[in-house]
């Protein structure tokens, strides 16, 4: 949990690992903007889904790596934290499962993970 201007912010990093490439984190961002339970909380300002160069444990810039940053904002983040992780769980198990329908090969594995504010 952050605070920052009055305005807390409870944050989930969805991580594509192995095969992932740049297209594989550009499709996952546009499917979860898409999903309607996160759009609806975007639409309101509740939700906000950015992308972000991966870093290691030191900070420092992974190649072109991207995560996908999915915060929470707002005086009930709190209570729809734990709706939105589940939800951000099961949008990306459907967008691997879309994913293994329409293209060759496996899709990559995605971790969903609460984060602290500043891993984000």
């Amino acid at each position: 949990m952050a605070e920052g201007d009055g305005v807390v912010t409870y944050g989930i990093r969805v991580r594509l690992e192995g095969t992932a490439s740049e297209r594989d984190v550009d499709a996952l961002h546009k499917w979860l903007e898409r999903e309607k339970p996160l759009a609806d909380l975007a639409r309101t300002d509740q939700l906000r889904i950015d992308e972000r160069s991966r870093t290691d444990e030191a900070g420092a810039p992974m190649g072109t790596g991207m995560d996908i940053v999915v915060a929470v904002i707002g005086g009930a983040a709190g209570a729809l934290f734990q709706g939105v992780v589940e939800q951000v769980g099961q949008s990306v198990e459907a967008w691997r499962a879309n994913r293994r329908a329409v293209e060759d090969g496996e899709p990559p594995g995605v971790s969903v993970d609460p984060v602290r504010p500043d891993d984000r």
